[in-house]
């Protein structure tokens, strides 16, 4: 699928494989035991990104601290209130109709301030595949309702970065617990001790983590939070 251009101005291929896909699955099933009983468990299946920037982090936003349900419930409705979800429509409908979707009324002004530094071009959408990814971070988590962890789990989602470990979140650590410690609790400094092996293809063995947990989902307990969708 040719890639589509989002509402600020950076494209993404949308369910195309990653570039690095192929060299990552096999140098981590090279150095590591672990990885290397787990990639093949899913043949072809991979990471999949999402092009829009706007709508991916307005859906990170929606879901946060809710139930995948509840989440999907508010997202349909804010979806069935406001079909072409630019930055521009969400401030034309306003905090009463978003509200009206379900939304919490600190969900309600993070979505508008999102929209605001969209529309404001306080966002630079169009140099973010310049920038290194703590620079694409430092530059989101000025955004309200936008954290650390979102930030990352928009680098992986939406600018398909290689190299990106979430150490908050909770699915990289329960994989990590279960893959390689027999179900123990495990440290930020455990995961990162983990996580060297696998440098510079954090992303792909965090996603392939994610997928140990629920192989049904592309992305496990994540992606659903950070991007509205499990593929």
């Amino acid at each position: 699928m040719a890639a589509e251009k989002d509402n600020g101005g950076a494209s993404v291929p949308e369910f195309e494989v990653p570039a690095y896909w192929a060299e990552a699955k096999e140098e981590l099933m090279r150095r590591d035991r672990i990885m290397k009983r787990l990639i093949p468990q899913f043949g072809d299946m991979h990471l999949k990104g999402h092009p829009d920037p706007f709508t991916t982090l307005a859906r990170s936003i929606v879901g946060q601290q809710v139930t995948p349900k509840a989440a999907d419930a508010a997202w349909t409705k804010l979806n069935a209130c406001c079909p072409k979800l630019t930055p521009g429509a969400i401030i034309k409908l306003g905090a009463e109709q978003l509200s009206a979707c379900g939304l919490s009324k600190r969900k309600t002004e993070y979505i508008l301030d999102l929209a605001d530094h969209f529309k404001a071009k306080r966002v630079h959408t169009n140099l973010w595949s310049e920038m290194d990814d703590e620079a694409v971070i430092a530059e989101l988590v000025q955004i309200r309702g936008i954290t650390r962890w979102t930030a990352e789990m928009f680098l992986i989602f939406n600018l398909l970065r290689p190299n990106v470990l979430p150490l908050d979140d909770a699915g990289l650590i329960q994989g990590i617990s279960q893959n390689y410690f027999s179900g123990e609790p495990v440290s930020r400094s455990d995961a990162r001790e983990v996580a060297a092996n696998w440098e510079p293809w954090r992303t792909v063995a965090t996603w392939y983590l994610w997928r140990s947990l629920d192989p049904g989902s592309a992305s496990g307990l994540a992606s659903a939070a950070a991007s509205g969708t499990v593929e």
